[in-house]
């Protein structure tokens, strides 16, 4: 999955940031972030799909993720991003690494975002439905250069688990990650959240 981008916001927004949001969006979210932050390991298999404008499919891709606070392993096919905790490796399945630290990668929406529920100071949010058995969390950037609109996250119920993220970008394009299976007390091993370049292939270019 390429990086959906997602910075924090400066200082004097917060007020206006705590003001819009919506208690019971909170409570939702809040819910599922404690079982994550909470978590010593997260495997994950996600589903990826995209829209255009026009509504026209582009495809679907599978993922799976591995975390362990802010470590992460995502695969999707050849590509790979791996995240030590410093520095952020990512491959993209033929010949190039891409590395940045995690300070330079500030402005991206990456899976501790995502799933832990830190969205007070990146976002305004509220409820917009709680139809069925899914509460449906509708976030927008406060600072508007993000080049996407919104996101809206829908959680089970019962389970208090996410289910589904759906991103409208700046183009009104969707992309929707679809939650396959979670489980929130996985036993990960260290070297998955290493970088070894003896995996890749030898010719393969590190840009850093």
């Amino acid at each position: 999955m390429r990086n959906l981008y997602l910075s924090f916001f400066l200082l004097i927004f917060s007020f206006s940031a705590v003001a819009q949001n919506d208690p019971a969006a909170k409570k939702v979210i809040e819910a599922f972030g404690s079982k994550v932050k909470a978590s010593n390991g997260i495997s994950a298999a996600f589903t990826l799909s995209s829209l255009t404008s026009k509504g026209r499919s582009t495809g679907s891709k599978a993922l799976t993720l591995s975390m362990r606070g802010e470590k992460y392993f995502l695969k999707q096919g050849k590509t790979e991003i791996i995240c030590d905790g410093k520095n952020i490796y990512n491959f993209d399945g033929a010949k190039t690494i891409t590395k940045s630290s995690v300070e330079e990668s500030a402005q991206t929406l990456s899976p501790q975002k995502l799933l832990a529920g830190s969205y007070d100071k990146d976002f305004t949010y509220k409820l917009v439905s709680s139809a069925g058995s899914t509460n449906e969390i509708e976030l927008k950037p406060i600072d508007n250069r993000k080049n996407f609109q919104k996101v809206n996250l829908f959680f089970d119920k019962t389970k208090s688990v996410l289910t589904k993220a759906r991103i409208l970008d700046k183009s009104n394009n969707i992309t929707e990650l679809k939650v396959n299976s979670i489980n929130l007390n996985a036993n990960l091993a260290d070297v998955l959240f290493v970088f070894n370049p003896k995996k890749y292939p030898k010719d393969a270019e590190i840009i850093d």
